[in-house]
């Protein structure tokens, strides 16, 4: 192994390259005993403090990946501390030994349905970089009259505050009176894009469920509330998607944990 300090420790687990990024200029990671800098690359035979917290020598190897899908409930916020005492969906998750879970995406307070966590903060990035173009979809409940001519408009684009903004698809899916029901596919990740795209030809969304992200669709069995661990070669095939190579295969978890509630180094190189 021969990589970018970052890079080694996103996929440890450790946050996101931008994050990693943001520890080693503050001077918050070590190397051998040194300041690292950016560019800096490693072997992975270094011993290596982050946050002052030597980094096991196992987590630096590629392997280890793991994916969870997360039934989101309306009510819970996506950041790991609320200032207002919100339920967080880190606090649902199940414990990792060493790193830490990542949110592949956010839900906002009022959105329920899928979010995928990893432990691997590049394939984390990876699928949420406009680049790869991650297909997101959603059901979505709207309450005022919807005619052709507005799906039209909202395929073709309309022009949003922070610019153009579309739906890749539109699906029909019924209802009764003034709610219908529709699905819709977005590529992007920006903030209550799919709420705004419908407010801004003046109906009201008034239920709002994300169902799948790139090839992960919400499972119907998996109530809100709950994780479910993707299996090794879903989880492969995720990766591979996004251009990363398959981890080694790792034990599965113990029978039951599948689902659940809270519960002398060598100089390293830069270039």
């Amino acid at each position: 192994m021969d990589e970018k300090l970052q890079k080694v420790l996103a996929r440890a687990g450790y946050g996101s390259r931008r994050e990693i990024e943001a520890l080693i200029a503050e001077g918050r990671v070590l190397v051998n005993g040194e300041p690292a800098r950016l560019g800096d690359r490693v072997t992975g035979e270094e011993r290596i403090r982050c946050n002052g917290r030597l980094v096991p020598r196992e987590k630096l190897q590629a392997g280890g990946r793991k994916v969870l899908m997360y039934h989101k409930p309306v009510g819970e916020v996506c950041t790991r501390d609320d200032p207002e005492g919100r339920p967080t969906v880190f606090s649902a998750l199940p414990k990792l030994g060493s790193g830490r879970w990542i949110s592949i995406g956010r839900l906002d307070l009022n959105t329920l349905g899928l979010l995928l966590f990893t432990n691997d903060g590049e394939l984390a990035n990876r699928l949420m970089h406009p680049s790869h173009a991650q297909e997101r979809e959603y059901a979505v409940r709207v309450f005022g009259e919807v005619d052709e001519a507005m799906l039209r408009r909202l395929q073709q684009g309309v022009e949003l505050d922070d610019g153009p903004a579309a739906f890749e698809q539109i699906e029909a899916r019924g209802g009764e009176g003034g709610n219908q029901w529709f699905h819709v596919v977005i590529r992007e990740g920006r903030k209550r894009e799919v709420r705004r795209l419908w407010e801004s030809q003046g109906v009201q969304v008034s239920r709002l469920m994300r169902v799948r992200y790139g090839p992960i669709r919400l499972p119907r069995d998996l109530p809100r509330g709950k994780w479910r661990f993707l299996p090794d070669d879903a989880v492969n095939a995720l990766a591979a998607g996004v251009g990363l190579a398959p981890a080694p295969a790792r034990k599965p978890p113990p029978r039951g944990a599948r689902q659940g509630r809270k519960a002398g180094s060598p100089r390293r190189r830069r270039g």
